[in-house]
């Protein structure tokens, strides 16, 4: 499939559809090809260490011969966003105010975005340092409404940041002219912003870059699902991020047996109707619905076969 060539895939969906399923055997399709991959987890509630029988935790940790997998701990990267803001933000405080700079910073880290704040701080690390070291790397993100957030982060904390920015510059300007002397105000905080504009600038790029980056959305053939799914994609389209696979999943086999088969297959058919009218653009990916639950690598196997 196409979209699923991409070297960077991130895997959405509403809650419940399948979406770690789908996403753990995109990358384990590509690892049985000889890829070295990567598969992250943003979801808070992980499910990449049921899939593989093992622990996995907040260290790239490796599942097969190509294929590493890391599952993200939102409390911890949190905690170490915090801790580098006050490590940024020593150079420029009066050591005498370091402690309350420090309570407020604590607090913050209950404070509402904190959470997807670090949470997008560490993809930004993985994509710009990690990603160079794998052929593959597949993103199994939270359910549908933190997916959107975390991906439109980019644009908006690169707007951030550019009034940041322009804000610091007008009052380095001002101090210029104060001092009489011409000399540019040395300001630590504005190097640290450029920093990250750069950073952030840098991820855009790669996640616009259809080439390089492709979105994936899994739903069922329901209505909730396929509703869901149509808002996320057209609100992702205004930033510019166009999901170009949708991924059906637990599709009833075409040959049933009994009157409840036979009619849950029939009220299927029309939302699998709606599916082909709604979604145009999207190339589709049809997986059955199995008789077991997707629980070792062997039933992983067959059902990456399907992609």
């Amino acid at each position: 499939m196409q979209g699923l060539e991409k070297k960077i895939i991130f895997v959405g969906g509403k809650g419940g559809v399948g979406k770690s399923t789908s996403a753990v055997a995109i990358a384990w399709k590509a690892a049985g090809e000889g890829k070295n991959t990567l598969l992250i987890s943003t979801d808070p509630a992980h499910n990449l260490g049921d899939i593989f029988g093992k622990s996995i935790g907040g260290s790239i940790t490796r599942v097969s011969d190509y294929l590493s997998a890391l599952e993200i701990d939102p409390a911890a990267e949190t905690e170490m966003y915090i801790q580098g803001v006050k490590e940024n933000i020593k150079s420029v405080i009066q050591s005498s105010r370091m402690d309350e700079v420090n309570r407020h910073l604590t607090t913050a880290k209950s404070s509402p975005g904190a959470e997807e704040a670090a949470l997008f701080d560490k993809l930004v690390s993985i994509i710009l340092e990690e990603s160079d070291a794998y052929d593959k790397v597949i993103f199994d993100t939270a359910p549908t409404g933190h997916t959107i957030r975390l991906l439109s982060l980019p644009e908006l904390m690169g707007v951030w940041i550019e009034g940041m920015l322009k804000k610091r510059q007008e009052t380095n300007e001002n101090y210029t002219q104060l001092l009489n002397d011409g000399d540019p105000v040395e300001d630590p905080i504005y190097d640290v912003l450029k920093q990250r504009q750069e950073r952030f600038s840098k991820v855009r790029e790669i996640m616009l870059d259809g080439d390089t980056t492709g979105f994936a959305f899994v739903i069922n053939p329901e209505r909730l699902p396929i509703a869901e799914t149509q808002k996320a994609i057209e609100l992702l389209d205004q930033y510019h991020l166009h999901v170009k696979t949708l991924i059906i999943n637990k599709v009833l086999p075409e040959v049933t047996e009994g009157d409840f088969l036979l009619q849950r297959k029939a009220h299927e058919q029309q939302y699998l109707d709606m599916i082909r009218e709604v979604f145009v653009e999207q190339e589709k990916i049809y997986i059955p619905l199995f008789p077991h639950d997707i629980t070792d690598r062997e039933h992983l196997e067959t059902f990456s076969q399907y992609y």
